[in-house]
């Protein structure tokens, strides 16, 4: 992935990736909310709508901002592609949450102090979550450059 990345245009495109996934995170977070607390839906279903909703957006900025150059295939199957791979990392985050979470709580446990201003549990459920995040985004990235947005040079 390193030697990947040095290639300016991919490097590029990496970074716009990562923006796009920051930007899918703010949706995320804002429909599920949204749902929950303007629509009262159960906290499930509005995960489920945010991500559907988080998906569609990252899809559409990728598909015009980080691959404007992406134009052979039909945008249906680039859509049905993306989503696909989404929802594969969605399992593999959910995979690594649950094999990693027990040992990251422990770890902070036993590493962070007292006074710090938050507790271990909070830290390490963190700490879990930005090492899924991270492995994710080192899928989704290369998943979708080498599948759905294959067509580029």
């Amino acid at each position: 992935m390193i030697g990947f990345l040095k290639n300016p245009v991919e490097r590029s495109r990496f970074l716009k990736f990562c923006t796009v996934g920051i930007i899918g995170a703010v949706v995320d977070f804002g429909v599920m909310n949204l749902c929950m607390r303007l629509f009262a839906m159960p906290s499930r279903a509005a995960s489920t709508i945010s991500f559907i909703a988080a998906v569609l957006s990252n899809f559409i900025w990728n598909h015009f901002w980080a691959y404007p150059d992406s134009r052979e295939k039909p945008i249906a199957q680039k859509l049905a592609q993306f989503a696909l791979v989404s929802v594969v990392g969605l399992g593999i985050r959910y995979l690594l949450f649950l094999t990693i979470e027990t040992p990251i709580l422990n770890l902070s446990a036993a590493v962070v102090p007292g006074g710090f201003p938050l507790d271990a549990e909070t830290v390490g459920h963190n700490l879990t979550l930005v090492i899924s995040i991270v492995i994710v985004l080192i899928w989704n990235f290369l998943a979708n450059r080498f599948w759905t947005y294959n067509d580029v040079k």
